[in-house]
């Protein structure tokens, strides 16, 4: 199911994200493990996600939307990469090249912005693509046309909410 046309919208800022260069964005919350539908959300139906997790010994738990301008549903997102492979000005990366720990623990933490931004480098199937650089996205749109579970939302109007939502956080 895609991202929500009207994200943010009926989610809350849960914490940020940070760059070491004092850049940051928000994860957004709740996450989920079904679909508007009753169908399980994307990552929760991936066999081979729920696989990749097993074989870690994490528990798969709802993650979220990381990112706001350049906003990620982590619930969908199944690690497919055509998002990093399609950005021309390299703002994702997957979040366990750098920091190798379960998405449920990123909120608060720093990145260097050190991770692969190269498709095929993920550490497995449980690695999300995490929109790091969403400051330098140049709107081309690449990365939603080219996502398979359509995880992606690339919105300008959102830097309104970004802005508010940073308020609180």
């Amino acid at each position: 199911m895609p991202i929500a046309e009207n994200f943010p919208e009926g989610l809350k800022p849960v914490g940020k994200i940070s760059l070491s260069d004092g850049n940051f964005h928000i994860m957004w919350g709740p996450g989920r493990t079904v679909n508007s539908d009753g169908s399980k959300s994307e990552a929760m139906a991936d066999s081979d996600v729920v696989a990749a997790y097993a074989a870690r010994g994490e528990e798969q738990v709802p993650l979220g939307v990381s990112g706001t301008t350049v906003a990620v549903d982590w619930d969908s997102c199944v690690a497919d990469g055509a998002c990093i492979e399609a950005c021309p000005v390299q703002v994702f990366q997957w979040y366990r090249t750098e920091k190798d720990i379960p998405a449920s623990q990123v909120v608060g933490q720093v990145f260097e912005g050190s991770g692969s931004s190269v498709k095929d480098e993920r550490k497995d199937l449980t690695d999300k693509a995490d929109p790091i650089r969403e400051h330098d996205c140049i709107w081309c749109m690449a990365c939603v046309s080219v996502c398979p579970p359509n995880a992606i939302k690339v919105d300008q109007s959102n830097v309104e909410a970004h802005e508010n939502a940073a308020k609180t956080l």
